[in-house]
């Protein structure tokens, strides 16, 4: 049996395609015809600057809340600054995104700093369950950073990170280490790896009709006639 041709040798490929010809709403709908109709994150998921989108893999970091005191404590980690922010920051890989989840709104996930540090290595972006501050900064950097907010106050005394790369929920959709990753101001998509090369086809595809649809539609075709016609609207 022939195996069917590859749609792109590597991620750079795949991104370009992405980059290119598609956007989050016709990949959200050809997700929807393959039954992978829980994809998205909740609509709070906004880009600190409007003109960039999210698109890249997944490094999933874990936080939590912490309440200092001078109680004595069993867990080493407590009396690190930040936990393994760090060491999350600069494990990130070319093409990665770091997505933070786990806190509460209490404090800021990420900054300009950490924009700065995570560009450096290559990565492609920021997408925290939470909030960024700097954000002045971010734009002038043109990293994209989506979040569900903006909020000044520090992480260092009110939380830390306690693990990374690692599963997480985010509006109960599952993020695992690798997961793609596509977003922009209209919303964000967590796309399985498993049903990756599909969606792109099919996306390619959609949009490409797309084209034709709105030409006929210019025209004069109605809207009927064109979904009759194309199966597209």
């Amino acid at each position: 049996m022939t195996r069917p041709t590859r749609l792109y040798a590597d991620d750079a490929e795949m991104y370009r395609r992405f980059e290119e010809e598609l956007f989050v709403a016709v990949v959200g709908d050809v997700m929807d015809m393959l039954g992978l109709q829980h994809q998205f994150l909740p609509p709070v998921f906004k880009p600190v600057d409007e003109k960039t989108r999210l698109l890249g893999r997944a490094m999933p970091v874990l936080e939590t809340d912490i309440f200092p005191s001078n109680e004595p404590t069993r867990d080493p980690l407590m009396t690190k600054p930040f936990g393994l922010m760090f060491e999350a920051l600069d494990e990130l890989k070319p093409g990665e995104i770091y997505v933070a989840s786990g806190a509460s709104p209490r404090y800021a996930l990420w900054g300009e700093l950490m924009s700065t540090r995570a560009k450096i290595l290559g990565a492609r972006g920021a997408l925290l369950d939470g909030f960024a501050r700097d954000t002045d900064g971010i734009k002038a950097l043109g990293f994209p950073c989506f979040c569900t907010g903006y909020y000044a106050q520090d992480q260092g005394v009110r939380g830390k990170v306690i693990d990374y790369r690692c599963a997480l929920e985010i509006g109960g959709v599952r993020v695992e280490p690798g997961t793609l990753l596509f977003g922009d101001k209209e919303g964000v998509l967590v796309i399985p790896r498993q049903a990756e090369e599909e969606v792109v086809r099919l996306a390619l595809e959609k949009v490409r009709g797309e084209k034709l649809v709105a030409k006929a539609i210019r025209e004069g075709m109605s809207a009927v006639d064109a979904y009759k016609t194309f199966g597209i609207m």
